[in-house]
């Protein structure tokens, strides 16, 4: 498979917590790491070193953070388009707690400038077989992204995060829709706490099949016209969550068949499952990203 990716590029700052600071708290931190991230640029690693043939658009700033950013995605064997604009690299501020779990500020900086797709950018998306975006860069980009991939025939995959305004008449246009319960349940309206049934019915009612992940308890599948599919997680011990819905995302993308179909995306979902279960085991959301090999291994035992 070929895969496009339209999206964010940031350098992570990592701090280790006893734990996440309450408002107002002040906690001392056990260690301090960068690595690089964003989701876009994630997601591209995750794809390529699952074995896709991987191209990442992203804008980065003219400053050391980029150059460290593009090093590191042309050494995961990513075709990397980056425009270098007069903005600083974006950057998040991560916490992660004892138990793996992470609380994360994001300045989105150059990825801020990502707009205005050109004829060069507009080709790489026509020109693969799955395209991927997210939301944190501009909404107009996206959606020229995501029209542009139509009127190509290259299958759309939209990982609606982080948590935002999104025009409802665009899921008709989306192919595969990727968002945690949370995700979910803001984009269908619903309440906190709905159930992922639920959930399922409102959104693949766009005309979308979607995958909502569930953390530790695997993930849901649910193809246009059929019952929704439980794929089941891997049982491992989680040293940090940061940066696996994005492995999920960057799997599935590589490992997704290009009919599309239910057998197709059930077949994903479990691939992807298991490249996220390697990642929350390892520290960094760059460095965590499980090559092919790895996958296999896990799906194999």
């Amino acid at each position: 498979m070929s895969v496009v990716v339209i999206g964010s590029a940031n350098l992570d700052l990592v701090y280790e917590v006893e734990r996440i600071p309450a408002p107002g708290e002040t906690v001392l931190s056990r260690g301090l790491a960068s690595f690089p991230g964003g989701k876009g640029n994630n997601q591209a690693i995750a794809a390529a070193r699952a074995g896709a043939e991987t191209r990442f658009i992203a804008a980065l700033g003219r400053d050391a953070a980029a150059d460290e950013l593009a090093a590191q995605a042309r050494a995961a064997g990513i075709t990397l388009l980056d425009r270098r604009v007069d903005a600083p690299t974006g950057t998040a501020v991560i916490f992660v707690d004892r138990k793996g779990e992470n609380s994360i500020v994001v300045n989105s900086g150059a990825n801020a400038a990502l707009v205005d797709l050109t004829e060069a950018e507009l080709a790489e998306i026509a020109a693969a077989d799955v395209m991927v975006v997210q939301l944190e860069t501009p909404l107009d980009t996206v959606t020229a992204a995501i029209r542009a991939a139509r009127a190509a025939d290259t299958v759309v995959v939209l990982n609606a995060a982080p948590s935002g305004a999104f025009p409802e008449a665009l899921l008709a246009e989306v192919d595969i829709l990727i968002v945690n319960e949370h995700e979910a349940a803001e984009l269908a309206g619903e309440p906190a706490g709905t159930g992922e049934r639920s959930l399922m019915s409102v959104l693949t009612a766009h005309g979308c099949d979607v995958v909502i992940t569930l953390g530790a308890d695997g993930a849901f599948v649910g193809g246009r016209g059929a019952d929704p599919v439980k794929v089941a997680a891997f049982p491992v011990e989680v040293k940090d969550t940061t940066g696996a819905g994005d492995v999920f995302v960057g799997a599935f993308a590589a490992s997704l068949d290009r009919t599309a179909d239910e057998r197709s995306l059930v077949a994903a979902t479990e691939f992807a499952t298991a490249a996220s279960a390697i990642a929350v085991q390892r520290k960094g959301a760059g460095p965590s990203i499980p090559t092919l090999d790895e996958v296999r291994s896990l799906l194999d035992s």
